[in-house]
């Protein structure tokens, strides 16, 4: 790297340095505003609720899909080539079904995350839209989450606008 380089890239970092100096910086932690709406803890409840009434009847087919098979392996030696065949193949296509039911439950586009964004969705935008807003109304130029970057090691308690946002939502 030629020195005119350096200075150059030296020059711009101190920019931006001085740049986000001159911002007024507002730190919240989003996790705890969620937690003090009610919305947002009853959709979480739901939804906890859901996955585990999926995550029984995944666990319920499976285990009929094992039942299958260890009935299967006590009959094996009874059986024809064709019948060992035919249950063999209806024990595969059962455990494929299985398979695919827990895909739609769980998957990324699967029951369980289509509820969450029905339910979750709407409580995140309104909660960000307020953020966004109280910052600027505030004069904020910047704010972080706290609760979302594990690197802050520091930040002033007055920067913590965390309790004011949740008073605010709760009005």
């Amino acid at each position: 790297m030629t020195m005119k380089r350096k200075i150059f890239f030296a020059a711009i970092g101190a920019l931006m340095c001085a740049w986000a100096s001159a911002q007024n910086t507002m730190v919240v932690n989003s996790e705890k505003i969620f937690k003090a709406l009610p919305a947002y803890n009853t959709a979480v409840t739901q939804l906890d609720n859901m996955s585990k009434d999926y995550q029984k009847k995944v666990d319920d087919a499976f285990a009929a899909v094992q039942q299958m098979y260890n009935d299967y392996q006590g009959q094996r030696q009874y059986l024809s080539d064709y019948d060992r065949k035919s249950r063999e193949d209806a024990i595969i296509s059962r455990e494929k079904e299985v398979t695919k039911a827990q895909q739609d439950f769980f998957g990324p586009d699967g029951e369980l995350m289509k509820k969450r964004i029905e339910m979750i969705k709407p409580i995140q935008d309104k909660v960000f839209k307020f953020i966004t807003d109280y910052a600027i109304a505030s004069g904020f130029g910047i704010v972080i989450d706290q609760s979302a970057n594990a690197t802050l090691l520091y930040f002033a308690p007055t920067l913590d606008k965390t309790q004011d946002i949740i008073n605010q939502l709760n009005k």
